[in-house]
């Protein structure tokens, strides 16, 4: 039987809504779409209308490039500066780390406009068939899988910050619990909307001004005219040449993208499947510039998309640990980037935020091979790296690259997953921390490709954050 296409997401769910898009005729771009707006349903504190993001877009036959449609900063004709942010004490795995949350800390929004320019610009279907499998599972719900109601336990003081999260995301004032149905229907309503209109609502009709009053009379600085001169903006992704292929990844103003590239460049000069002492070299050479922005959780979410025709597609969300201020009647949950101490935050207004995503396409003699990227802030880059590796030079299968033990490097320490040889990290003089299980903390990459010597498609999910493969 002919395959269709190949999807990797970060829920199951998603990866079913992608599947079904390349069933109804869709190209990878939709897939793609139809992963991300029903992960807002199945991932809500990760995702959502009121996050940011990128998308890398590899049509057949032409050069990738990256939509980005990532946060930037507010403060177009405020009337006053913000007003303090409220910190709350996340503790994920063994580490506790100050987020500052509350309408100060709420960054101009992207996604709404990232999806809607993809599937305008790229995609085959209309926005409207994308959106509806997404807002029915809204309304219908989602079961709460394992992952799910750990974040939900680790932000339970994000979500209880205000009246209306707490009604949208907790039950009976608790976070939700694995197998628990959670149905969401004012995101339903606002999905609606984008597929009938749009993104326009979002910025210059009713629900962006509904955001924009509650976020300024809640102290913060996002004014309708931040959302109104919103544009979603293409650039030339970054390439590196390994092994003989061409790597393209999420250039600057983004730094994961660079943070990646500098590894691999690394590891073309030093030599190809390296050790774990070399995994870390090529890592610590990756960030010389400086430490890749991110956070101990890495609250992020990613879908990789190859169809038969090839094109592919590598997108990554994510809404920090999400700012508690959701606005009744729009279905946003607005990010907290503002706030996350470890994004690099411009001063300028009107400013685009770095980040440690990395969404990556591999590409040889001009056909793509294999599409990639992770959740994890500042282990996505560890965590492609080593898939890479695993691929392109041991030869495994997605599935096995992606399930491979691995290791993160970060200001001189690296971390270890069983498997890993910490002896020899050690005897190359890294202070080692030991994790008992492959955990979350080393990032949720999501990998499809298409075999170089057969053409056939797989793929390989994350079970460390309960990722999904559907090969259709």
């Amino acid at each position: 039987m002919t395959q269709q296409g190949v999807v990797a997401a970060g829920h199951p769910a998603s990866a079913a809504a992608g599947a079904a898009a390349l069933r109804a005729g869709g190209n990878a771009v939709d897939a793609a779409v139809a992963a991300v707006l029903t992960s807002f349903v199945a991932e809500p504190l990760l995702t959502g209308l009121g996050a940011g993001g990128y998308m890398l877009v590899a049509p057949p036959g032409q050069r990738p490039l990256l939509l980005d449609f990532f946060v930037e900063t507010p403060g177009r004709g405020a009337d006053a500066r913000p007003a303090p942010m409220t910190d709350v004490l996340v503790t994920f795995e063994g580490t506790t780390q100050v987020f500052q949350i509350g309408a100060s800390s709420c960054a101009t929004y992207g996604v709404p406009a990232g999806v809607a320019a993809a599937a305008e610009q790229f995609g085959r279907m209309p926005l409207a068939e994308l959106t509806a499998p997404a807002a029915r599972l809204a309304r219908t719900g989602v079961r709460v899988n394992a992952m799910q109601a750990y974040v939900f336990e680790l932000l339970v003081d994000v979500v209880g910050s205000t009246p209306e999260a707490a009604a949208r995301f907790t039950v009976d004032g608790r976070p939700p619990r694995e197998g628990e149905l959670l149905r969401d229907p004012e995101l339903a309503d606002a999905l609606d909307r984008l597929g009938a209109e749009g993104a326009a609502p979002f910025y210059t009709g009713d629900i962006g001004c509904a955001v924009a009053d509650r976020v300024c009379a809640g102290g913060g600085v996002l004014t309708r005219a931040d959302l109104e001169a919103y544009r979603v903006v293409r650039r030339n992704p970054l390439c590196v040449t390994y092994g003989g292929r061409q790597v393209f990844t999420n250039p600057p103003p983004s730094a994961g993208g660079s943070r990646l590239v500098g590894a691999l460049a690394h590891l073309e000069t030093t030599g190809h499947a390296p050790d774990a002492p070399g995994i870390a070299a090529a890592l610590e050479a990756g960030v010389r510039n400086g430490p890749a922005p991110g956070d101990a959780l890495g609250s992020t979410t990613h879908t990789s998309v190859l169809d038969a025709e090839g094109w592919a597609c590598s997108v990554t969300c994510s809404n920090g640990t999400g700012s508690g201020v959701t606005v009744p009647g729009t279905g946003v949950h607005l990010n907290n980037m503002l706030g996350e101490h470890d994004l690099f935050v411009p001063d300028g207004v009107g400013e685009r935020l770095s980040s440690a995503m990395a969404p990556t396409v591999v590409r040889r003699d001009g056909t793509t091979e294999l599409v990639l990227g992770s959740a994890g802030s500042s282990r996505i880059r560890s965590a492609l790296l080593q898939v890479l590796v695993n691929v392109l030079d041991r030869g495994d299968s997605p599935q096995r690259a992606v399930d491979a033990p691995r290791i993160h490097v970060e200001r001189g320490t690296a971390y270890a997953e069983p498997g890993i040889d910490a002896v020899a990290l050690e005897a190359a003089a890294y202070p080692v921390t030991r994790f008992a299980a492959p955990n979350l903390f080393f990032g949720g990459c999501q990998a499809v490709r298409r075999d170089p010597a057969t053409g056939a498609l797989d793929g390989g999910a994350d079970a460390r954050r309960c990722g999904a493969v559907v090969v259709v």
